[in-house]
């Protein structure tokens, strides 16, 4: 299974993918580009929570967490926030979805300027880890049993 599968798996069930996501969420991009002069990079899913008036990036992993991703995801956030950020647009959110978790590469991957994140304000509208865990294994499960299904036809 590939990370376009399941961006494509939830981009197909928008609907209840913001709903599991939790209150104020507005869909605005998949793969959005933001570049620098010489690169460009693309962030699978790009939400806008309306209640928090941040953007909340996401990014799909299928394979383990890395230092790489989570520097990856500062620097996306870093970005996003000074090409996209209103006036007004609290600092965006990042969230990487992987299918397994090192906890001591996120806990030593995070910036101490990124800890900043005002958890508890959040926590009110962001859905929690199990929560989001449930929602990827159910969409990974569909993948795998659609799959299996155009195997047998």
């Amino acid at each position: 299974m590939h990370e376009s599968d399941l961006e494509a798996a939830l981009l197909e069930k928008l609907q209840p993918f913001l709903l599991e996501l939790g209150k104020g969420f507005a869909f605005v991009a998949r793969q959005q580009r933001i570049s620098t002069e010489s690169q460009h990079f693309y962030i699978d899913l790009v939400f806008y929570n309306y209640l928090l008036k941040c953007f909340v990036l996401i990014d799909l992993k299928m394979g383990k967490l890395t230092h790489q991703d989570v520097g990856q995801m500062d620097m996306y956030v870093r970005m996003y926030d000074d090409l996209k950020r209103a006036e007004g647009d609290n600092p965006s959110v990042g969230l990487i979805l992987c299918a397994e978790r090192d906890e001591v590469v996120a806990r030593y991957s995070v910036l101490h300027e990124s800890q900043q994140l005002f958890a508890s304000k959040y926590m009110l509208y962001l859905p929690t880890e199990a929560e989001l865990r449930a929602e990827i294994a159910r969409e990974q499960a569909a993948i795998e049993a659609a799959r299996r299904l155009e195997k047998k036809e």
